[in-house]
């Protein structure tokens, strides 16, 4: 199968993840109310052992948020989101050196948390909510992950219906991209995430997910977050989203199978074993687990 040449990099700020072999990147939920580990690790010193903890499993990067973007989450100040994630943040960068990514479409979260050591920013709406965070970005030299939704996570599953979902899904992604550059950030720095779960309903996810290739015309590796979510759970019958693990390693050997290079996950060590034997078959090599 003759395939255009892949990203083997993605630069943040301050580091470079390399990305010829899948790379995981975990969940840190600094919330009360998240999907599926809402209050684990809401206080400081849980959610840094918890972060130590993932770097420890394998994780590349750790992904903490202070605000939930389940479906109908309420909405939470930037004041709020900041007094959640800038200790957890400084606690983890006087620990580790693991690239951190903060997950906001907030600027001034953003630029407090890069200011505090973060080194990506995870953005849901792809740029799209808050007009100056392409300029926080830039002006910080971070990574950022674009990811394609439909309106705030207080609407989003309400508008679930598409004419062509992958063809929106690529034209949002491509306007994500095109604002980034303009704020000069380089295509190196930027990653794709189609957004399974955002404004998708099961079947606009499973579309979505058997036609993953299709996002490597965009010309930016491919950030996927399909850990836990509700789609699986419907598949399965299973209320319980700690109880979807075997359904998400699922989506993940399928994903690296499509080329998908990066994997947002709750459960590090299973999905990075996971990835890497449907690496080594895709790729006929035979890695070492990290």
């Amino acid at each position: 199968m003759n395939e255009s040449p892949r990203a083997t990099v993605l630069v943040g700020r301050d580091c470079v993840l390399d990305l010829t072999r899948p790379r995981m990147m975990a969940i840190l939920n600094v919330t009360p109310d998240s999907f599926s580990d809402g209050g684990d690790y809401i206080e400081i010193s849980a959610a840094i052992e918890r972060g130590l903890e993932m770097a420890e499993q394998g994780a590349a990067i750790l992904d903490v948020g202070g605000e939930s973007t389940r479906p109908g989450a309420p909405v939470v100040s930037a004041e709020v989101e900041l007094e959640r994630v800038i200790p957890v943040i400084e606690g983890l960068r006087r620990h580790t050196s693991i690239p951190l990514s903060i997950d906001t479409h907030k600027a001034t979260v953003a630029g407090a948390a890069l200011a505090a050591g973060a080194n990506f920013v995870n953005d849901i709406s792809g740029l799209s909510f808050d007009s100056r965070m392409a300029a926080v970005a830039a002006a910080a030299g971070a990574g950022l992950f674009l990811m394609h939704t439909r309106g705030t996570p207080q609407q989003m599953q309400k508008d679930t219906d598409y004419q062509d979902l992958l063809i929106e899904v690529l034209q949002y992604l491509q306007g994500s991209i095109s604002r980034a550059r303009s704020a000069g950030i380089s295509t190196e720095r930027l990653a794709v995430d189609p957004g399974i779960g955002f404004a998708k309903n099961v079947a606009g996810n499973l579309l979505l997910l058997k036609h993953l290739t299709a996002l490597h015309q965009l010309g930016c590796p491919i950030l996927l977050g399909t850990s836990r979510k509700s789609f699986i759970g419907k598949i399965l019958h299973q209320d319980d989203p700690r109880r979807r693990l075997y359904g998400t390693l699922a989506t993940i050997a399928l994903g690296v199978a499509q080329g998908v290079q990066l994997f947002r996950v709750h459960d590090v060590r299973p999905a990075c074993e996971a990835a890497l034997v449907a690496w080594a078959i895709r790729e006929q090599q035979f890695p070492l687990l990290p």
